[in-house]
């Protein structure tokens, strides 16, 4: 028995979500509200010291970590297969949820909060920022987000994480060209591919993506392949709440003159 605790506009509980209807896996979800703090419950608490979603739970078996549950998903149960049998295959894929986990993650989450979240919370109290700030549970993110929330794109972290996804979609561009593609491990769709969509979804969704992909073909081409999988859209865009959607695309939009010049600065500055 497959139980996932889930929140269903989260990045890291999209990339699980994806890989359990390519391999065509029934589960029991489990909603954890982020925005009520349920992360924060003591018995969630048990099953996921750092508070944050998704967790599988398989039988006994407790299992964090968004990229440690697809391996885990797609080693327990093989029909479907999404890591590659080759040694430097697998690697070359570990190597993508590497870059996500370490760095597209964090640029992915301070967008996002710029565009969207911080708007939430400028409506609010200054007792209930604090609440909000206070339980984070991280205080490294704690920092990050009281900055954005006081500085917007003029915070640091936003130079950070536009140029975090600039070298993310260069690295794209040339692994396509190179393995022949039409994914990022070459011919065959694995979780390399499903790490990223939905990182590159939050751009699209944020109206953000074209920023980066004006001049990347074989990029847009990967993405736009993406798209026709059933999968990306019952992960991603189904479960998304259409109030959300629009204010995402609404406050995304706000924000692309700010990122195009942010990204403009950081190309002129490797050019020096």
């Amino acid at each position: 028995m497959l139980k996932l605790y889930i929140s269903p506009n989260s990045i890291c509980t999209q990339k699980v979500l994806i890989t359990l209807d390519e391999k065509s896996l029934d589960y029991e979800p489990v909603v954890i509200n982020l925005f009520t703090n349920e992360q924060y419950d003591p018995a969630y608490l048990k099953l996921n010291p750092k508070g944050v979603v998704p967790t599988l739970v398989h039988d006994d078996h407790v299992i964090p970590e968004s990229s440690l549950i697809c391996e885990y998903l797609d080693e327990v149960f093989p029909e479907v297969p999404l890591v590659p049998v080759d040694a430097y295959q697998k690697t070359r894929m570990r190597m993508w949820s590497k870059l996500i986990d370490e760095q597209i993650f964090e640029a992915t989450r301070e967008i996002s909060f710029s565009a969207h979240f911080r708007t939430r919370m400028q409506g609010m109290s200054e007792e209930q920022r604090q609440t909000r700030f206070n339980n984070v549970g991280d205080p490294e993110r704690t920092a990050r987000y009281t900055e954005i929330f006081e500085k917007g794109t003029d915070s640091h972290y936003m130079l950070e994480s536009v140029a975090d996804y600039e070298k993310a979609f260069k690295k794209m561009e040339a692994d396509l060209g190179t393995g022949g593609g039409p994914w990022l491990l070459g011919a065959d769709y694995s979780l390399a591919d499903i790490n990223m969509i939905p990182y590159v979804g939050r751009l699209e969704f944020l109206n953000l993506l074209d920023i980066w992909l004006q001049e990347r073909p074989l990029t847009r081409a990967w993405w736009a392949l993406a798209l026709e999988r059933p999968s990306t859209n019952a992960a991603i865009r189904a479960p998304m709440a259409d109030k959300d959607w629009e204010d995402m695309q609404k406050y995304g939009g706000q924000l692309r003159g700010e990122i195009t010049r942010i990204r403009d600065d950081y190309l002129a500055g490797l050019s020096h």
